[in-house]
């Protein structure tokens, strides 16, 4: 919700403006109301509303004088001006000084939507262009950049960071109510990472505000599906860190549909034992025991409530086990070390990972047994292709589509690399990311909106993808 101020020293202006509006339809909340302009200044500086409507002139201190005020203090505030038709010129100079707009008293009902919807608009825009910068700044090496973004305060010996990641369940995203933020001294950043998902950086000079427990608050607030908490540093250069482990803890929803609140706690050294399952099935030929195993996994990763980083080790350990003791009749599968971003993108949850593991296991018992004759398969296969073709921006899991057009998912892996020279979610990839090139190149689209017509819900994977296909980020592209 955006925060806004109204200032007016008449009350029936300020109920006018209050009543005109409907505020919640377009994300505006009202914080403050005051006829002292003096008061208002007050409030100003402690909340930093995003939007203040204030009457031009006032006693003391005019509405002018307060846009000058919140820019020399470098608050990134905007401001609508009440103007009478007398004070018209005042209304001028208050444009040139940065006022976002204006209305003339008394406001006509009529256009009260339109004015409303196109002030929701403008908001809209600015908080994409800053979730941009701010992911750029964030994940980037350069401390100077980072420090742009952040409200660092010079008088304090030390500052403690921590970041979360929360996936909401739908688009109520005020989290410093949902986390009872607000009365802490912790100073939060939060950037938009999703249609449902954000990350917060949290900064204080207090280590003991940021070790509380968030799992009460988290699994008392029906808002909030995962919070994934990351841990605790001194050093501005560990940001990109935290915010790995942050996205790394909240993607438990991997693993179990409401996950809660996840704090990182890496235990890798739990993951042994099914590696050394794995092992024992290849070098002792045991494949009718691959069911059992399989199904073990699910359990263990349950019973001893694993989470994203053992997944990510789990498949990569496997992955080299399989290729090295099968090079030959695996090469052309999609089997590759993959990160956590690439994992959740690849399988729709853990069971799928390891219902495609299971596939590879009887592939190589039976040899690569297949029901169809070659020539059915291709067709199938060339099929599967036109409808990728055509259904690439939204949610494509290859164990669907293999079912879908009756063709063993781990063949289909083979038959991609054998006819396209790429895998599945390469051939994916680079179908998203050329249409979003083209977006980019030709439409005002907002970054966030060309993300979701291009396949991805997630921006911060987008930005990820894009980066790693293009060299640039989205935003860089676009500019360039």
């Amino acid at each position: 919700m955006y925060k806004v101020m109204i200032v007016d020293d008449e009350s029936w202006a300020i109920r006018g403006i209050r009543n005109a509006f409907d505020w919640d339809k377009y994300g505006f909340e009202i914080v403050g109301q005051f006829t002292s302009a003096y008061k208002a200044w007050d409030a100003i500086r402690a909340k930093e509303p995003d939007l203040v409507f204030t009457d031009i002139r006032m006693p003391d201190i005019s509405g002018l004088d307060l846009m000058k005020r919140a820019k020399a203090h470098g608050m990134n505030i905007e401001f609508v001006i009440v103007s009478g038709y007398a004070e018209f010129e005042y209304a001028q100079e208050a444009m040139r000084y940065g006022a976002l707009d204006y209305f003339l008293k008394p406001l006509d009902v009529d256009m009260a939507d339109q004015f409303i919807e196109k002030l929701a608009m403008h908001f809209s825009r600015r908080s994409a262009a800053r979730n941009h910068l701010l992911l750029d700044a964030l994940t980037s090496a350069d401390q100077d950049e980072i420090k742009r973004f952040l409200p660092l305060s010079d008088c304090a010996a030390v500052c403690y960071y921590q970041v979360l990641t929360i996936y909401f369940e739908d688009e109520n995203k005020d989290f410093r109510k949902l986390l009872s933020l607000e009365g802490r001294p912790v100073y939060a950043v939060e950037v938009e990472a999703g249609t449902r998902k954000m990350l917060v950086v949290l900064m204080t000079e207090h280590r003991a505000c940021l070790e509380g427990n968030w799992d009460e608050l988290v699994l008392n607030k029906t808002g909030i599906n995962v919070v994934g908490i990351s841990s605790i540093s001194s050093q501005l250069k560990h940001m990109s860190k935290l915010i790995k482990e942050a996205d790394l803890s909240a993607s438990q929803v991997f693993l179990e549909e409401a996950a809660g609140a996840v704090h990182y706690e890496p235990k890798l050294h739990l993951v042994k034992p099914c590696i050394d399952g794995l092992y024992s099935i290849i070098q002792e030929n045991q494949f009718d025991n691959m069911g059992v195993y399989i199904k073990g996994l699910q359990e263990y990763f349950r019973d001893h409530h694993l989470g994203m980083c053992e997944v990510v080790y789990l498949w990569n350990q496997a992955v080299g086990i399989l290729v090295n003791a099968y090079s030959e009749e695996l090469k052309d599968m999609e089997l590759e070390f993959l990160n956590y971003s690439e994992i959740k993108e690849r399988f729709e949850h853990f069971e799928s990972m390891c219902s495609f593991l299971h596939d590879v296991l009887a592939s190589i018992r039976q040899e690569n047994s297949r029901s169809l004759q070659e020539g059915d398969i291709l067709s199938c296969f060339n099929r599967m292709i036109a409808y990728i073709d055509r259904h690439f921006e939204q949610k494509l899991y290859l164990k669907d589509l293999s079912a879908q057009f009756f063709i063993n998912q781990v063949y289909c892996c083979q038959l991609f690399k054998k006819n396209l020279g790429k895998t599945f979610s390469e051939y994916v990839s680079e179908l998203r990311i050329k249409k979003a090139r083209e977006l980019l190149k030709q439409t005002g689209l907002s970054i966030e909106k060309i993300a979701i017509k291009s396949g991805y819900v997630d921006y911060y994977y987008f930005n990820k993808v894009f980066k790693k296909h293009c060299g640039m980020t989205p935003t860089k592209f676009r500019k360039s």
